[in-house]
This record gives C-alpha cells, sequence and structure tokens, in this order.
C-alpha cells in the first residue's frame, strides 16, 4: 500500500497527459511575470515611486488577465474532475482552491485600492505592493504543490477518457 500512495503522491517520476502537461506549461510565464511583480513591488518598498506604482498596476492587470483563464482550467475543470475521486470541501482540493481565493483576493484589494493611486501616500504604496508579494509567495508555493502533488495524483487517478474529456475542455476555455 505505500508504493501505491507514494505513486498517487508523486514522489515517482511520471508521465502527465496533454491536458496536465498544458496546465503544468502554463506555469513558466506566470511564474515570470509574477517575478518582475515582485521586483516592481519590492523597488515600491524602497523608493515609494509613484511611477513605478503605475507600472505595478499595469503589469498587475497584464498577469490578471493571464492567470484568470488558467484558474478557470483548473477550478473549472481539473478540480472538478477530481472531486469525484477525492471528495468536495476537504482534502487537497479545498486547500488548491483556498490558495487560488487568497491570491485572487490579495489581487483583489490591491486593484481596488489602486483606484485611488494619484492620492496614495508612500505608505500606503507600500502597504499595496505588500499585497502583490503575498500573492506571488502564494501562487509559487501553489504552483509547485500542484506539479508535485495535484498533477501527478490527477495522472494516476484519471482514466483514459477522462483525461481526453479534460484537454478538449480546457482548450475549450
Amino acid at each position: 500500500m505505500e508504493g501505491c500512495m507514494s505513486s498517487m503522491m508523486g514522489n515517482d517520476p511520471i508521465q502527465l497527459c496533454e491536458g496536465l502537461k498544458q496546465l503544468k506549461e502554463e506555469h513558466p510565464p506566470l511564474l515570470d511575470m509574477l517575478k518582475g511583480l515582485l521586483e516592481l513591488s519590492t523597488d515600491i518598498e524602497q523608493e515609494q515611486s509613484p511611477a513605478v506604482f503605475a507600472e505595478l498596476i499595469t503589469k498587475v492587470k497584464s498577469f490578471i488577465n493571464v492567470l484568470d483563464p488558467h484558474s478557470q482550467r483548473e477550478e473549472g475543470v481539473l478540480f472538478r474532475m477530481m472531486e469525484q475521486y477525492l471528495g468536495k470541501g476537504t482534502g487537497p482540493i479545498a486547500v488548491m482552491e483556498y490558495e487560488h481565493d487568497q491570491a485572487k483576493s490579495f489581487i483583489g484589494s490591491f486593484l481596488e485600492n489602486a483606484k485611488q493611486a494619484e492620492q496614495m501616500k508612500e505608505a500606503e504604496m507600500i502597504v499595496n505592493a505588500g499585497l502583490i508579494k503575498n500573492a506571488y509567495y502564494t501562487l509559487v508555493e501553489h504552483f509547485a504543490k500542484e506539479e508535485k502533488i495535484l498533477f501527478p495524483m490527477a495522472e494516476n487517478m484519471l482514466s483514459d477518457e477522462e483525461k481526453l474529456d479534460l484537454l478538449k475542455r480546457i482548450n475549450g476555455i
């Protein structure tokens, strides 16, 4: 039984199906964008520059436009398929959805506050840049969990027919 669990948890090298591979391959561009957001957020903490804050706002909006469809593919398709095996409301899917919600909350608060960017004091810029740093740390850790645990688990769990359905459905988003 121990061997089965370690295989299901992704400890062994595993070949992902096309749909899971696609979801995994969406992570590096998102991580690159996140790295840029972290750098801008750090610059704001050091300089409190309104120009850099304006650039951060623009890049956060671009990021969310790429993140949202990726999240929809995971939440609306993969997570729902895995819930059939793992249950709803607890376990790995609940954790993954909580982390999605947490990152979106940080970003959403930042974007809401950014509507008042012209009136922001330096300290407020720093606090809001901190929201983006929180989103960065949440998503970097989250993507790693998906790649090391969730995707291999799904590969072992889903039938061949479900894997084809996964690919078809995520390509529809």
